[in-house]
């Protein structure tokens, strides 16, 4: 804020810019390698801490949302195929994850329809 206010008390008395000229003269060759490796220490550092966050964005909050096996998942599709005349897989099977498996299993055991809404709810399944 000084430097602008001086800057204008400047051009104010004294028509010429001789500042400017005596500025840039005095900055060094180290002065502006010090200058430009501090600013890339400063990018890689951004990009790394960026790197960091997409990863554990990536991982599951818990361990309910982990993709199926190829046992677990032929195992989900029986349970589904079981509820066929009411309700159909509305995703991929590659896309079921373990919680829609625990409550497929959960509506097979104890027979909850609340379980099958929950799943019509995220998606998982549809009616037929």
């Amino acid at each position: 804020m000084n430097k602008v206010l001086k800057g204008l008390l400047d051009k104010i008395f004294k028509p010429t810019q001789q500042t400017s000229q005596q500025e840039t003269q005095n900055i060094s060759q180290a002065y502006v390698e010090a200058m430009i490796d501090a600013k890339l220490k400063e990018y890689a550092a951004t990009i790394q801490s960026t790197n960091e966050n997409q990863q554990h964005e990536k991982q599951p909050a818990n361990g309910d949302e982990y993709k199926l096996t190829a046992k677990q998942m032929e195992f989900a599709l029986s349970l589904i195929s079981k509820i066929s005349n009411e309700y159909k897989l509305a995703i991929t099977p590659t896309e079921l994850t373990v919680k829609d498996l625990n409550r497929l299993i959960a509506y097979q055991r104890y027979g909850n329809k609340g379980t099958l809404i929950n799943l019509v709810k995220n998606g998982v399944l549809k009616k037929v």
